[in-house]
């Protein structure tokens, strides 16, 4: 009997431990099954090439030349010649002064002009005749030595007269106002029947084909600008790049290049920076005073620099770091120093080396350590 019980016993054991082996090897088959694989990541390597670097400033637009309109006689305003906003051309009318009083100022300057005339010609005759008179003492010098004094002070008269007859015909064309430059005339700032002076301000004409673009550069700029240039033997304010590009306020880019013309002559020691002044070509006259945009110019080469696209580079507080992908798959977050931005690219100037593998997006979801499929990333143009 005992040994019976022993016997059925022994049996239970064996399955019970049968059924426990056959329940652990389901479940590491199961724990295999469902071990999720690496996870895709999209990674390009750091790139190592010359890439120019470009400076962008705050620009605002004035005209090559802006000429305010100002009557240099006074009168009342009879007739306005132009339309707002339009090209004029130098020496077109703009305005007409009442031109009658300036009308009989000619005419009274004209007739003064005639009585001196005709009273140099009775001193004229006076000296002829009496000169041989008082040679033969037939009448006393002095009447011949005022007669002589007479003569001179009608040659000053007429002289005179001249002067102010030029004076009032000046004055009768003044009441003409006429455009100084070629350009856009701006509003009117007069009406008809104003009376206007010399102080007056008709309206304002500008120059904006070619257009100016003033922007401030810091002393520290203007000084690396002005050594790079007396290396190069250049007497006049260069940079790298000669030509510059305007980004207007809607962020499109103008078609024309630029050029700079000059830097003012001092550093304003309120902001430490020096006003630079460009010039833009401007057909059509699209461009106008007073707008404002972005000139961004080429000033140095960096060579061999190490470029990443800027969406592979994390920002948290103040640092950059970068997700490498190692030979192992396994993902290292390393810290890097970025440089200028080129394009889409930016300049990475610590923390990587040529050919390393770099994940383009996602970085947030890695983690140091993290096992990874790298797959290349297929990158748009990276433009300069």
């Amino acid at each position: 009997m005992h040994q019976l019980k022993g016997f059925v016993l022994t049996k239970v054991l064996l399955f019970i431990l049968l059924a426990v082996f056959t329940l652990a090897i389901i479940g590491c088959g199961r724990t295999r099954a469902t071990e999720p694989p690496a996870p895709e990541v999209r990674v390009t390597p750091v790139v190592q090439r010359d890439v120019p670097v470009y400076s962008e400033w705050v620009a605002t637009l004035d005209g090559y030349v802006n000429a305010q309109i100002r009557p240099q006689v006074s009168g009342y305003i009879i007739k306005q010649n132009y339309k707002e906003g339009s090209l004029v051309r130098k020496g077109q009318v703009l305005f007409e002064i009442d031109p009658r009083p300036f009308k009989a100022a000619l005419d009274r300057a004209k007739g003064d002009l005639m009585q001196a005339q005709a009273q140099l010609g009775k001193s004229t005759l006076d000296v002829e005749r009496d000169t041989p008179l008082a040679e033969g003492k037939a009448i006393a010098q002095s009447q011949l030595d005022n007669e002589i004094q007479a003569k001179l002070g009608a040659q000053a008269a007429v002289e005179s007269g001249r002067a102010a007859v030029e004076q009032a015909e000046l004055n009768l064309e003044f009441t003409k106002v006429t455009s100084l430059v070629d350009g856009i005339a701006g509003i009117a700032q007069v009406q008809i029947g104003n009376l206007v002076g010399p102080n007056s301000i008709l309206t304002s004409v500008s120059q904006v084909d070619p257009i100016k673009a003033y922007f401030p550069i810091s002393d520290r700029e203007y000084l690396l600008v002005q050594r790079s240039n007396a290396i190069s033997g250049k007497h006049t304010i260069s940079f790298f790049g000669n030509s510059l590009e305007l980004t207007l306020t809607d962020g499109s880019i103008y078609p024309k290049k630029g050029k700079i013309l000059l830097a003012d002559r001092q550093v304003d020691p309120n902001t430490g920076t020096i006003r630079i002044v460009a010039a833009f070509p401007n057909p059509g006259n699209i461009l106008r005073p007073g707008q404002y945009g972005r000139v961004r110019v080429e000033t140095s080469i960096k060579k061999g620099a190490l470029l990443l696209p800027q969406s592979a580079v994390a920002q948290s507080q103040g640092s950059y770091q970068v997700a490498v992908v190692g030979s192992d798959h396994k993902v290292s977050m390393r810290a890097v120093k970025p440089g200028e931005k080129v394009g889409t690219m930016w300049v990475i100037d610590e923390g990587l080396k040529p050919g390393e593998q770099v994940v383009v997006e996602g970085l947030q979801k890695l983690r140091e350590g993290t096992v990874v499929t790298p797959v290349p990333a297929h990158l748009s143009a990276e433009g300069n």
